[in-house]
């Protein structure tokens, strides 16, 4: 049994119309509307912009075989590889040899060609490892947010469920908002 002096009190979501608040039930709303037209929503959040806390330091010899020499350091929480980038290759056969007689070997022009396409395949092998360095730093550094996240979400879904727990017994108590 109620005091005297105790009151109920239900919470109301209200309509302004013109200078009066005006309360409503849910299930009242004026058709078309689905939030209070003076309702303060947050604004459009860009999701570059949002930092995850993940305790990820990447090691300093791997940012430096990631990274191209008089440029930039790698920054594997910030780079975005280009879907180019991301295509699989496709493997490529080598050549088969060709027998070069040992009086052809002796020619200068064949000894500057083989230099000439040496330095191409190391620069090659070097792009594409560097590239590599990059790719696998990039993936640890995104496994390890995936994971902060996952783990975000399920604390967000646990504090959730305690939320509608509460709300729940209240309206069980006092009737539905």
């Amino acid at each position: 049994m109620r005091s005297p002096a105790c009151h109920r009190v239900t919470l109301l979501p209200t309509l302004q119309k013109g200078g009066d608040r005006i309360p409503f039930h849910l299930s009242q709303k004026p058709a078309g509307q689905l939030l209070p037209a003076n309702r303060n929503t947050p604004s459009p959040i860009d999701p570059d912009t949002i930092q995850v806390p993940v305790g990820y330091e990447p090691d300093p010899a791997d940012l430096v075989l990631s990274s191209i020499p008089g440029q930039e350091m790698f920054d594997p929480r910030k780079h975005k590889f280009s879907e180019e980038e991301l295509k699989p290759q496709p493997m490529i056969k080598k050549a088969r040899k060709v027998f070069i007689p040992d009086d052809l070997k002796q020619d200068d022009k064949y000894w500057a060609r083989r230099r000439k396409n040496n330095m191409a395949a190391k620069r090659s092998r070097d792009a594409r490892r560097l590239k590599e360095n990059q790719i696998a730093i990039r993936a640890s550094f995104l496994e390890k947010e995936n994971s902060a996240l996952r783990q975000e979400v399920a604390d967000l879904r646990k504090e959730l469920g305690k939320c509608k727990n509460i709300l729940a017994k209240y309206e069980a108590r006092h009737g539905p908002l």
